[in-house]
């Protein structure tokens, strides 16, 4: 796995997300034991409280997954400490298009890393856009393309390690 690939997290969103883990976990033989009422109720077919306890069960085994999976490959605490290049965990400054006033300041991570207060947007590093600048050093410009098959051309500003 390369660093690209690593999830960072903070101490803070990673006992939040384990939090949230735990408390699926838990809940497991609430659901069970829903469902086991549910299906006591008579015809499946026609039992939506069945049907719906089912559905919850499904999207919270999903989510337990997800989590478990993104837990296990993350590094915690572990930020960037290099400036001067675009790494996941940096929070980067760049502009668009050869156009140095219209610029915009982000944290190149993902959501489950991103402040949570709205305090800074966030992009994925696997979003075109993170993708693309993801090694930048300062002053090199790099290219993207949008949805609409437009090619964005972006140069990186700056790029210092995150700190919550």
């Amino acid at each position: 796995m390369t660093d690209t690939q690593v999830t960072w997290l903070t101490q803070e969103s990673h006992d939040r997300l384990k939090g949230e883990l735990d408390s699926l976990i838990a809940n497991r033989p609430v659901i069970a034991a829903e469902i086991n009422e549910r299906r006591e109720e008579g015809d499946l077919k026609e039992n939506g409280g069945y049907h719906a306890a089912r559905e919850e069960q499904g999207q919270q085994e999903a989510r337990i997954r997800q989590l478990q999976e993104l837990l296990n490959n993350a590094k915690v605490g572990e930020a960037p400490t290099q400036s001067g290049v675009a790494l996941p965990g940096s929070v980067v400054k760049v502009y668009y298009d050869g156009d140095e006033s219209d610029t915009e300041t982000f944290l190149i991570a993902t959501r489950e890393e991103s402040a949570g207060d709205g305090s800074i947007e966030t992009y994925s590093p696997s979003s075109p856009l993170g993708a693309a600048l993801i090694d930048a050093k300062v002053g090199e410009t790099r290219e993207y393309s949008v949805p609409s098959g437009a090619v964005i051309k972006v140069t990186l500003v700056s790029a210092e390690p995150y700190h919550s």
